[in-house]
């Protein structure tokens, strides 16, 4: 018993021993190529610093590898860089470059950047406010599956903001949302039934839904749930 403890104290002792040794051995070959100006190991550094993966977390160094790549066209690095001009991590914070990054990252196709270029055309951050741009982004990040802009695609529908009010396709939106789990289109769906809009009025569904947002931690949800059960019994 005691051979067989030493034993697998040593293998223990060997494994984590082996996983520092890969650990450098990845970050040395990423920061070899990355020397040699090879854009994907610029971003696999960037990422390493921005996460702290096998080297001490730094958002300089980050911003400044991410950068490297972005610079060369990579586009995960583009949105990635963009992220962090608009969070002021590791720069100083600005909208406008943010928007830039963004940009350049969104129209290469990449879903969250298209995504973030609709949030800042629809807030006015770095670009001027223009709800019908924020439509056009939501929609292209929305068609690829994006959660959070179809969310947010249905909810411009719903209020008529930067295309025409359209109680069926924000019905749309918000089910495709909220069948990826988000609360917020989970809620507004028990809404929509609530008050007939783009489906026929039926309390029992909306109170489903609003279950359902609430039971994922929605408070809004809570509350329009335990109104309507009140309603439901005393009808």
């Amino acid at each position: 018993m005691k051979k067989q403890f030493i034993t697998l104290a040593f293998v223990i002792g060997f494994s984590s021993m082996a996983n520092v040794v890969l650990a450098e051995t990845e970050y040395q070959k990423n920061l070899q190529l990355a020397q040699q100006g090879n854009a994907k190991a610029q971003y696999n550094l960037g990422l390493m610093y921005d996460n702290g993966e096998d080297v001490e977390q730094d958002d300089k160094k980050a911003f400044q590898w991410y950068q490297k790549s972005a610079e060369q066209g990579d586009t995960e690095a583009q949105l990635n860089l963009g992220l962090m001009y608009y969070n002021g991590q590791g720069v100083q914070q600005d909208y406008k470059k943010a928007f830039e990054w963004y940009k350049k990252s969104a129209n290469k196709g990449d879903v969250k950047a298209q995504f973030n270029l609709g949030e800042m055309y629809y807030n006015g951050q770095g670009v001027e406010q223009d709800y019908q741009k924020a439509f056009k982004w939501y929609k292209k990040s929305a068609n690829k599956g994006d959660i959070d802009a179809q969310f947010y695609l249905g909810a411009m529908y719903d209020n008529g903001e930067g295309v025409k009010q359209d109680y069926k396709k924000a019905f749309e939106w918000y089910q495709k949302s909220a069948n990826q789990g988000n609360t917020d289109a989970q809620n507004n769906i028990g809404a929509m039934y609530y008050n007939g809009n783009g489906v026929l009025h039926n309390k029992k569904l909306a109170k489903e839904w609003f279950a359902k947002a609430c039971n994922n931690g929605n408070l809004e949800a809570c509350y329009n749930y335990y109104r309507n059960l009140n309603e439901l019994e005393n009808n």
